[in-house]
């Protein structure tokens, strides 16, 4: 783990930005971004067509270190280059932004109201991959669906104990225990979701950090105890749904939370815009994720 990427997500200025969509979500995140089903024949296809928008967005302009201090990439956006460099090592040295991985293989059925991540027998052999191509950190998510004690706490455990299993392999965890933000449930599961993580952190040695990747809260610093807490690096926000305006609002109300949004870092952004129209838009987008996150 880099002492200055360490630095940078603690002490930089701005939000980690979540280029993480994987197989399932592809062509939905394709089709937002003006690319039908039909201008792919196989999953190959449509991963280079996907690439292509990680890249147009990546080598933007609009796209450094001075407003985003990570961001999060999907396994074969991991193993594939940039302009001729791993993606990773594109991104510390020519954006100064900091890599992650997506390291989770989806979610489970659903059991005691939450989704649980699939097993991840070949965790271990990605771990070691991704510190060889100069990755930071991971990001793993599981959901949460309604407040039921036993349902939150396994998604707490397993969290933590898969947690602990990057930190051992010297790569910082992002843990994104994600409550469903149409969940008729949702605030008295972010009751037990933030006690469950509070305990969680007493399972960490002497010396260890994690991160949270959360849902925004119901109620306006909600999750401040996590954010004070030395034994987490930072707290970042998904935006779960809502739009890039209800988002950067709520996430404003959160001090010292930083966004890590998909969605709606990318709303708006299509392959039909010209290169200008499309920096300029993608520059929109992160100047106002960017105010909310330092707000």
């Amino acid at each position: 783990m880099q002492q200055d990427q360490l630095d940078k997500i603690r002490e930089g200025d701005g939000f980690i930005a979540a280029l993480d969509q994987s197989g399932g979500s592809t062509p939905k995140a394709l089709r937002i971004y003006g690319i039908d089903e039909d201008a792919y024949a196989n999953e190959d296809e449509m991963f280079d067509l996907i690439h292509d928008m990680r890249t147009r967005i990546i080598t933007s302009p609009a796209f450094s270190g001075e407003r985003i201090v990570g961001a999060i990439l999907f396994e074969q956006t991991m193993d594939r280059e940039i302009e001729g460099t791993g993606t990773a090592e594109y991104l510390w040295s020519n954006a100064g932004v900091v890599p992650f991985l997506k390291v989770d293989k989806g979610l489970a059925d659903e059991a005691d109201g939450v989704q649980l991540m699939k097993p991840m027998p070949d965790l271990d052999a990605l771990l070691a991959r991704a510190v060889d191509k100069g990755v930071f950190g991971t990001k793993m998510r599981s959901v949460i669906k309604m407040a039921d004690p036993a349902g939150v706490q396994a998604i707490a455990d397993q969290q933590f104990e898969v947690g602990r299993q990057i930190l051992a392999a010297g790569l910082m965890p992002i843990l994104e225990p994600e409550v469903d933000i149409t969940s008729p449930q949702k605030g008295e599961a972010e009751v037990l979701l933030r006690d469950a993580l509070i305990r969680g952190l007493d399972s960490l040695a002497d010396g260890q950090q994690v991160m949270f990747k959360l849902t925004l809260p119901n109620d306006d610093g909600f999750y401040q105890q996590l954010v004070d807490d030395p034994r987490v690096l930072k707290v970042v926000a998904l935006s779960g749904g809502y739009s890039r305006d209800e988002a950067n609002a709520l996430l404003a109300r959160n001090p010292g939370v930083i966004a890590s949004f998909s969605r709606a870092l990318t709303e708006g952004l299509t392959a039909q815009l010209s290169d200008e129209e499309f920096d300029q838009t993608l520059d929109a987008s992160i100047a106002s994720i960017h105010a909310a996150s330092i707000a």
